[in-house]
């Protein structure tokens, strides 16, 4: 049998201001209501949080009600599920909003920590000398270079991107993306964007305009092989808008 749900909240916020308001609160939203045996807790948890995400609350109230539905058998899978599904139906700013209390409720069954990713190759550290290309958070991991073939594992963050940017060459050079954790995109101007998944690998010409980065929900790496050529060079370009990035699913 579950545990029963006792809940004190209102008489210790409220019982000498609002003594009827603490009542409704303690005795009968959680005492009586929580406690029907019609719904089982765990699904009287995930409606609750529905509920409130719908309605746009993600204040402590929120995390109480995340926490007590972890107590009560959701697990950060499960929870991830229930909001991104609500999310289609309340709002994606909504969703984020949750998603944000969310992480840090179920922290400790995170598999995801950021010091795991950058898959076989290793995180590597942060990118500054290339950030004011970038929007949002990438790292770098230098592989190998000293045979002339510069090789580097890049790990971009959820939403990160490198902006439009061409590799020049007098002769030869391009770039080889091996891809090898998350999912990412790469699109080339005046096309279609490509959805990049671990062991893809794409081929840039030199002379190409394009960018490359993570999908909006999936950290994502890859290792940049320079290609060999003389008098090669980047040309940095625009960022890529949000518009164009935010129409990739």
């Amino acid at each position: 049998m579950s545990k029963k749900i006792v809940q004190t909240a209102g008489r210790d916020q409220l019982g000498g201001f609002a003594p009827k308001f603490a009542h409704y609160n303690d005795d009968v939203l959680f005492g009586e209501n929580w406690n029907n045996p019609d719904i089982d807790l765990k699904t009287r948890c995930i409606v609750t949080l529905v509920a409130l995400m719908s309605s746009g609350i993600t204040d402590s109230s929120l995390v109480y009600h995340l926490e007590n539905a972890k107590a009560h058998g959701v697990t950060r899978a499960e929870a991830a599920a229930i909001i991104t599904h609500a999310a289609f139906y309340a709002g994606w700013p909504k969703g984020w909003a949750v998603f944000r209390l969310a992480k840090e409720v179920w922290k400790d069954e995170d598999g995801e920590k950021e010091e795991q990713h950058g898959g076989m190759f290793g995180l590597g550290q942060p990118n500054d000398a290339y950030a004011r290309y970038f929007v949002g958070q990438s790292y770098l991991n230098p592989v190998a270079g000293q045979s002339g073939v510069n090789i580097a594992n890049v790990t971009f963050e959820p939403g990160c991107r490198n902006n439009w940017h061409i590799h020049k060459a007098q002769k030869g050079g391009g770039q080889l993306l091996l891809c090898t954790e998350g999912r990412g995109w790469y699109q080339e101007w005046g096309k279609e964007a490509r959805e990049l998944h671990p062991g893809d690998a794409v081929e840039i010409p030199a002379g190409v305009k394009h960018w490359h980065g993570a999908a909006k929900d999936s950290w994502f790496s890859h290792l940049a092989v320079e290609l060999p050529g003389e008098d090669t060079f980047n040309e940095w370009l625009e960022a890529v808008n949000d518009e164009t990035y935010n129409a990739l699913e």
